[in-house]
């Protein structure tokens, strides 16, 4: 990071805020020059601070996004064929990612990011597994992709940590990689050396950190996993998915003998810096052995849907104590309140009830939806966001307290107006670190970010415009 003083620079003050204990009245946040909360005062009067205009709730960390993705978003749902599934999906995807090169790829990246914050996600973990050139080729610059996505996030103002990928193979037990994977393809070394450049492009981005990624166990061998998490250092956020759709349980069992979860807890050090992201078809077993070791279920539940993985049994995990964050993954949606709706809502269908996350502690099933999901993100990417404290960087979210269904709402109905009644339209700001980055509603980027994002989508998915083109057809032109 760069240099900087510890003195206070500015102070915002909002007539209610969602702090760690609940919705507490007038607070004066005081800010250092790096956005970091200095003190929370409670009860008391704006003086010279900037008023915030509406309740005020802690920026939502988004734990797992693959930015390029949102391309093909609504592409893929046309029903052609009977068996489809992730793996028809997959196919499309690796047809879309051949026909990218840097700077549409970092055009990709801008856009969503500008959706991300006018939704109200002010970090993102960006689960970067793009890395050479479309033919497999590496850039001049190794980390030359990893590079665009902090362009994009220093551009819009949103935080990233940047989880570059070890991908190597494409099936369990080191099965050689297929040609649609080939611009993902490295070996420990090349992700060592990946995660030492993006270090290095950090230093002076206040906003960024970095961690690293397993694409998957069938994607890695144990011995990578043991010689990549034996030369990190012990407080480097570890990313993985796991046991997202059924055929990789079964192809594990095949392999292994055991189911993935159970084979990763059984040879891995998983504990409190891993999210395991998915865990779609984590077991009973596997999910109290979850909760013992700690580390955060990077849940997606929208990408879940949409891909028909399945439903993760959140219900019994939160019993549990399990920790969940949320993430967008493929980006067909951009949206914080419709991942935690359909999070809880997914629970509700499988057991025909209704309020199936909250609990004692916290009966209001919006707070205990968004409060968990924030911290559990922040500590999922190793970032100080996710509560509104001292020492948390002041990301946050102002809602527009005029909303018909929000406007003299008492304190306990709030949250769950917004995101069970209202939803998107009432994100009014959102600051990061302090600092404004959308404002009633825009960001100053999002027309020039959409303009560059739809030219990539006319480029590589349309004939004309208007008249879309089977993506294959497209892109083996391209």
């Amino acid at each position: 990071m760069s240099a900087h003083t510890n003195g206070p620079v500015q102070q915002l003050h909002a007539g209610r805020v969602l702090l760690p204990e609940g919705w507490v009245h007038d607070v004066r946040l005081t800010l250092d020059e790096r956005g970091m909360i200095l003190d929370v005062e409670r009860g008391v009067d704006p003086g010279a601070a900037i008023r915030l205009a509406g309740p005020v709730i802690p920026g939502m960390v988004n734990v797992h996004s693959h930015a390029f993705q949102r391309l093909i978003a609504g592409f893929t749902d046309i029903a052609e064929r009977p068996d489809d599934s992730f793996w028809t999906w997959r196919e499309a995807m690796y047809r879309a990612v051949r026909a990218l090169d840097a700077d549409r790829f970092e055009a990709a990246c801008r856009h969503v990011y500008v959706e991300m914050l006018r939704a109200g996600y002010t970090t993102v973990g960006e689960f970067h597994y793009v890395h050479h050139q479309p033919d497999g080729t590496p850039y001049d610059q190794p980390a030359e992709l990893a590079e665009r996505v902090l362009a994009s996030a220093d551009e819009t103002g949103i935080g990233v940590s940047l989880l570059p990928v070890l991908y190597s193979h494409s099936g369990f037990g080191g099965q050689p990689p297929c040609a649609g994977q080939a611009r993902f393809i490295n070996d420990v070394d090349a992700l060592l050396g990946l995660h030492s450049e993006i270090e290095r492009a950090i230093r002076d981005r206040p906003l960024a950190d970095s961690g690293v990624a397993f694409h998957s166990l069938r994607a890695v061998t144990p011995e990578q996993i043991e010689t990549v998490t034996a030369k990190l250092d012990p407080a480097t956020p570890i990313h993985i998915h796991v046991a997202e759709q059924q055929r990789e349980v079964d192809d594990c069992l095949a392999w292994s003998g055991a189911r993935p979860i159970q084979w990763l807890l059984d040879h891995a050090p998983v504990d409190q810096r891993w999210c395991l992201v998915h865990a779609t078809h984590a077991d009973a077993a596997e999910l109290e052995a979850l909760a013992r070791r700690e580390p955060v279920v990077g849940l997606c539940p929208v990408t879940e849907a949409n891909l028909g993985d399945g439903l993760f049994d959140a219900e019994r995990f939160a019993g549990l104590g399990g920790a969940m964050a949320i993430g967008s993954d493929s980006h067909v949606s951009l949206d914080p309140v419709e991942e935690l709706r359909w999070l809880e809502y997914g629970q509700r269908l499988r057991a025909r009830q209704r309020n199936r996350l909250g609990n004692a502690r916290q009966p209001a099933v919006a707070e205990a939806l968004y409060a968990g999901a924030a911290d559990a993100g922040a500590r999922a990417l190793g970032q100080p966001v996710g509560r509104i404290a001292t020492g948390r960087r002041a990301d946050l979210i102002v809602l527009d307290g005029s909303d018909p269904l929000l406007e003299g709402c008492p304190d306990h109905h709030l949250l769950n107006r917004w995101l069970f009644g209202v939803g998107q339209r009432a994100v009014r700001d959102v600051f990061v670190a302090g600092q404004k980055v959308v404002a009633d509603g825009h960001h100053p980027r999002e027309d020039e970010s959409a303009r560059a994002f739809a030219q990539v989508c006319r480029d590589l998915l349309y004939r004309e415009v208007g008249q879309p083109l089977p993506v294959e057809q497209t892109l083996s032109r391209t």
